[in-house]
Order: structure tokens, then C-alpha cells, then sequence
């Protein structure tokens, strides 16, 4: 089994940033977790799998600067704080990596004090790189070291010492033991010792299963740190600025072209794939046209890696460096603003719509990559396993743009999963996909694809007809408008047919849900549906007081009918499900109940003018259910 990175969906947060954290720690306590697990909730709701969280402990300004790795930051909040926090991570299913800024500390580090004071005679002396007690620096210290970058704020530690490494992997242990991190961002490792990285690899399969090590790599040949002795994966910079700059110049060779090297340089292993971070610019201001950006986010999610989306880009945020600061990369936001953005903005949808298909799609994240049409201004390449395959097809092109693929797998049809393409056809073993300009779509192709979810499908109707005690005459009740009772005798029985039309008979209500058990679990726990189910059907039959009502898997439906849906986030507005029960005090006993259990408070039970009392509560997906009585 693959372990859980390799189809993780990463959300980065940079949580002294993004809580308006003060950029200077002058030891002033803050309390910021509970914000931070109103964003994992975000990320949840988002379809992200994974939270890269970091910088996190203790240090003097912008985090890299570590005083104390055993300490999370005063300016978030308390190391408790933090384990409730991975804790509430958990059971959302959601992973935790944190930053481990391993290659320099800071000036306040119990070590470098130490050596401050005493200088040649302190025992920390080999913990440091090239001293040189004749020397000097601005602060004055009278001795000079090793930094990175420059900055003598960031002092390099000797990985070479194995105290210093013993130190550091006591540091990874009291993480996992402590918080139950379940992996590491290794900051700077392009300039962290080969073999302090080896024996971390080792300490990393032994502390907990499937403990992941990512490195921060710039330039250079990836495979020298992502391999199976060193690190398991490396971010992905190279492909980072070629999609942008495959976008701005209408080139997507060199797209293409970087994806390929570098799968043939890694030998096929993921790389940490990414648009923008806590370092550079915000993908949407570098991109020439906006146009572009949900092509560059359907690439970011497809492409054969471990995609990750900095917090706020998922709302498509602008930021540059301003004056060569990166704070402004790093703002503080409110989850509050962007409530619409759940249902008007075009790129929180996407990457809402794009997780969810990750989850669902195998082929995302298992199927091995293959080019299939490239020039300057279109690009297809699939995701292919042996029978069914995810095919991505973009046109950066201002106008309409018609894509002549090869498809690579055997299939009878194909479904435009994102339901953009102006048309998709297949025939003779090839693709036609007409995109609009600057527009891409996911398309799914399978052998015996549509006949297997038809069947099924099939099956579950005949079901529905054979089971269900409902007669044709229950069915085609009449309601009294005003009171919704039956038999008013509003209308003629079958009018059409006696117009000479087709005789309707309603057969039941159907929802597409997302999460199959949670649905089932609430309509027939919390509301007392009649359910035949059985762990991993895709369409699932109900019954309730003699009506049907039917359950379709959100993707099983979509690969059936050849075509991606629109689906609403938060209380759905477009219709109800209406329940009725033996007077006012059970509507309120009813609607204790189902909130107790979990469903979403819409309206509490009042009485109405025209003596019903009624209330609404939301199912875990947001459909709007009515108890009420007269």
C-alpha cells in the first residue's frame, strides 16, 4: 500500500504570519490555535489531506531563528495548544508536517550562549562551523562563525558532530512523542550534511510508520536528496517557475519539458509541487494574465507530484515582496472574508473540485504520467494506470482551441469531469476536446467504464421498483396546496395521459453526496430512513413512509452520464426534504434530536400563522430538511 504522502493534498500555513503574529518576540504570550483550527476546518472543507504548518517554535523574529525546539512559539500559543491542535488535525483526517530548521540557529540558543560567555573554553565549540575567535562581527561578539546567507542571525550548526546530531534527532522523537507530528519540512537542506541526512532517514523510519522528510532544494540534481537512503521527497522550485513562465511566454514546452527531466532525473518519485510559497510571490502576481491561473491550478493538482496550496492562494490573493522584505507574502488574514468565496470565487471552487476528484481518482496520484499532445499554446498528458486513465487538456490560447488526443487506454466514452470543455468526443481510439480560450478541463476515460456504473445503477432502481411498497396510486398523491395533505383532488389523475402524453409516476427524490457512509449514517440514524447498505455501495436505496429516495455517489454519477457537476458549498438553498411528525411538542423533541446528532441548526421550531409549527436543520452535506407538524 502507498504510504499517505504520495496522494496527499497539502494546505501551507505560515501561522505567525497568517495570525497578525508580531513580527519581534518580546516574550508576550498569544493564543492563536483556535484560530488555526477554524483554517484546518477550512482545509477539511477544502479537500486538502495535509497541513504543512511552520515556522513553529520558539525564535526572535521571522521563526527561522530557533532558540528552542522543544518550545512552540509564545507568540501562538503553548506546546498543549499545538498537540490538540495536530490532535484536531487527526480526526479530520488531515496530516501534520512542521518546519525542522535544522541547518543554523539562532543567537539566543541555549549553545550559542554558551558560547558567547565563555568562548574558547565553552564545551559547545565543536557544535558550531568555522569560529574564528580573531575575528569579529556587528554584534560585536569578537569572533566570527559560519551563517547562512550572510546573515549572521542564522548560525550554522556542525551536522558533522554526532552531538549535535544526537541533539537533533532527540528533537524529532520529542515531536512525534509529544505532538504526534507525522513529518518534517527540513528547511535549507540544499546546504544540510549528506551524512547527517542519512542517519535522519534512519531515525525517521523508526519513529513512527511512514514518517515523511521533505527538503527545501532550490537548484541541482533532486535525486542527490530525494532517494530512498537521504530524503523521500524535495520541493519542486524547477517546475515552480516554469509554470508560470510556460503561461506568461505561451510556451508550454517548457512545462513539459521540466516535468519530464525531472521524472526521468528522480526515477519516477514525487516531488513537492508547489505555485508560490512563504518565499516567493503570489502565483497570481506573476502570471501576465489572470486568465491563466486555473490552468496553472489544474496543473498544480494533476502533475506527477505532492501538490500544496499556500494559504490564501486558494482565493487567489496577490502578494509581492515589497522593498526585499517577504513579509508581504505572509499577511494575516480573516477566515470571515472569504465566506462567499466557498460559492463565487473560480479558483476556491476549483481547487475545492480538484481535491475532491484527487480523493476519488486513483489515477491522480497512482497513474504513471504520459505526454500526449504539446504545442506552444495546448497541452494534454494523462495519469495512466492499466485500464483507466485521467487525462488533463489545456488551451492557453485567447481563442476556442480543438485537442486532438490520443487516448491511452482502451474505453467506449469519456467524461469531462470538471464540465468546462465546450465538447468532448471519442472515436477510433482519439479524443476531440473544443476548449474555450484559456480554459483546461480533467477528463476521465476507463474500459467498460459507463456499462459497469450503469449497471449498477440499473440494478439499484429495479430495486427500488421490486422492494419499495409504494403503488402506482401512492405515488401519484395529490396534495391540498395550502395544508400539503393528501387528497384534495387538485388535479385530474394522469392528465397527460389523457392529452395523450407519456403517464409520469414519481419514483423518488435522489441526492448526489459526496461522503456515501456519513449520508446514510445520518438519514437513517438521525432521521429513521429505511437503508439496505452495504460498505462501499456507490448508489444507495431509502424508504420512508412508502416514498423512495435514492443515494448516488457524487463521481460514480458524473463517470455514468460522461459530464462533471457544479456542487454548492455550505446550506444548500435549491430545494428541501420535508418530514412530517405527531404534533408541536414532538417537531421540538425531533429537532433536539438531530441537532444533538450532529445536523446543522437552520431554523428552530416556531409556530407558523397558518398553524404548523415547523423548524429546519442542514444533513452533513448541507440539504435543507423540514420537521414539522399541524
Amino acid at each position: 500500500m502507498a504510504p499517505w504522502y504520495d496522494s496527499c493534498v497539502f494546505y501551507h500555513i505560515y501561522p505567525l504570519g497568517l495570525c497578525g503574529c508580531e513580527r519581534e518576540n518580546t516574550g508576550k504570550e498569544g493564543s492563536h490555535f483556535e484560530e488555526l483550527k477554524a483554517w484546518a476546518g477550512h482545509a477539511k472543507k477544502m479537500n486538502f489531506t495535509g497541513i504543512y504548518i511552520g515556522p513553529l517554535f520558539q525564535s526572535v523574529g521571522h521563526g527561522y531563528e530557533t532558540t528552542d525546539y522543544k518550545r512552540v512559539d509564545c507568540r501562538l500559543g503553548t506546546n498543549n495548544d499545538f498537540k490538540d491542535f495536530v490532535a484536531y488535525c487527526h480526526s479530520l483526517g488531515i496530516r501534520v508536517i512542521v518546519d525542522g530548521v535544522f541547518n543554523h540557529v539562532g543567537r539566543d540558543f541555549f549553545a550559542f550562549k554558551d558560547l558567547k560567555q565563555n568562548r574558547e573554553r565553552s564545551r559547545y565549540c565543536s557544535w558550531f562551523c568555522n569560529l574564528n575567535f580573531a575575528g569579529n562581527n556587528e554584534y560585536e561578539d569578537g569572533f566570527s562563525y559560519e551563517n547562512w546567507g550572510g546573515y549572521n542571525l542564522l548560525v550554522k550548526l556542525n551536522q558533522q558532530n554526532p552531538e549535535v546530531q544526537n541533539y537533533l534527532f532527540d528533537v524529532i522523537r520529542f515531536w512525534v512523542s509529544e505532538f504526534d507530528v507525522d513529518g518534517i519540512r527540513l528547511d535549507a537542506a540544499d546546504v544540510l550534511d549528506f551524512g547527517f541526512m542519512k542517519n535522519m532517514r534512519q531515525v525517521a523510519n523508526r519513529v513512527k510508520e511512514d514518517f515523511w522528510l521533505m527538503g527545501e532544494v532550490i537548484h541541482g540534481d533532486y535525486s542527490r536528496w530525494a532517494n530512498d537512503d537521504t530524503l523521500h521527497a524535495v520541493t519542486n522550485y524547477e517546475l515552480h517557475k516554469g509554470l508560470y513562465s510556460g503561461h506568461n511566454d505561451h510556451n508550454y514546452f517548457e512545462i513539459a519539458h521540466s516535468i519530464k527531466r525531472l521524472n526521468d532525473i528522480c526515477g519516477g518519485r514525487k516531488l513537492y509541487t508547489f505555485v508560490d510559497n512563504h518565499d516567493v510571490e503570489r502565483i497570481a502576481s506573476k502570471l501576465n494574465n489572470p486568465a491563466h491561473l486555473p490552468l496553472v491550478t489544474i496543473l498544480l493538482y494533476t502533475i506527477y507530484g505532492i501538490p500544496s496550496v499556500y494559504y490564501g492562494s486558494e482565493f487567489g490573493i496577490q502578494g509581492r515582496k515589497e522593498r526585499g522584505s517577504d513579509w508581504n507574502l505572509r499577511p494575516a488574514l480573516d477566515l470571515s472574508d472569504f465566506e462567499e468565496d466557498y460559492e463565487k470565487n473560480v479558483i476556491t471552487r476549483l481547487c475545492m473540485e480538484l481535491g475532491a476528484l484527487k480523493k476519488e481518482y486513483a489515477e491522480m496520484s497512482e497513474g504513471r504520467y504520459q505526454e500526449l499532445l504539446l504545442t506552444n499554446r495546448q497541452f494534454a498528458f494523462g495519469r495512466v494506470c492499466d485500464r483507466s486513465a485521467i487525462i488533463t487538456a489545456l488551451n492557453n490560447d485567447d481563442g476556442e482551441a480543438v485537442l486532438d488526443i490520443p487516448c491511452p487506454v482502451p474505453t467506449e466514452t469519456a467524461t469531462d469531469l470538471l464540465g468546462v470543455a465546450c465538447s468532448v468526443k471519442y472515436e477510433n481510439g482519439r479524443l476531440q476536446v473544443t476548449l474555450a480560450g484559456n480554459s483546461g478541463t480533467v477528463i476521465y476515460v476507463g474500459e467498460d467504464a459507463v456499462q459497469k456504473e450503469s449497471a449498477d445503477l440499473g440494478e439499484m432502481l429495479s430495486q427500488a421498483d421490486g422492494s419499495a411498497s409504494v403503488s402506482g396510486d401512492e405515488r401519484s398523491r395529490q396534495f391540498d396546496g395550502a395544508a400539503g395533505k393528501p387528497g384534495s383532488g387538485m388535479a385530474e389523475e394522469n392528465p397527460g395521459a389523457a392529452r395523450g402524453e407519456s403517464s409520469f409516476r414519481l419514483q423518488g427524490v435522489g441526492l448526489m453526496v459526496d461522503d456515501m457512509r456519513r449520508m446514510v449514517n445520518f438519514y437513517h440514524d438521525v432521521l429513521g430512513f429505511e437503508i439496505n447498505y452495504q460498505e462501499g455501495m456507490k448508489h444507495v436505496f431509502l424508504e420512508k413512509d412508502g416514498t423512495a429516495f435514492m443515494m448516488y455517489g457524487r463521481r460514480d454519477f458524473e463517470r455514468m452520464t460522461c459530464r462533471g457537476y457544479q456542487y454548492t458549498g455550505g446550506v444548500c438553498g435549491h430545494f428541501e426534504i420535508a418530514l412530517e411528525v405527531d404534533g408541536y411538542e414532538e417537531v421540538d423533541r425531533a429537532y433536539n434530536r438531530a441537532v444533538a446528532m450532529g445536523a446543522q441548526s437552520i431554523f428552530s421550531p416556531q409556530t407558523m400563522e397558518w398553524g404548523q409549527r415547523t423548524c429546519y436543520v442542514a444533513d452533513p452535506e448541507g440539504n435543507l430538511v423540514e420537521i414539522g407538524s399541524f
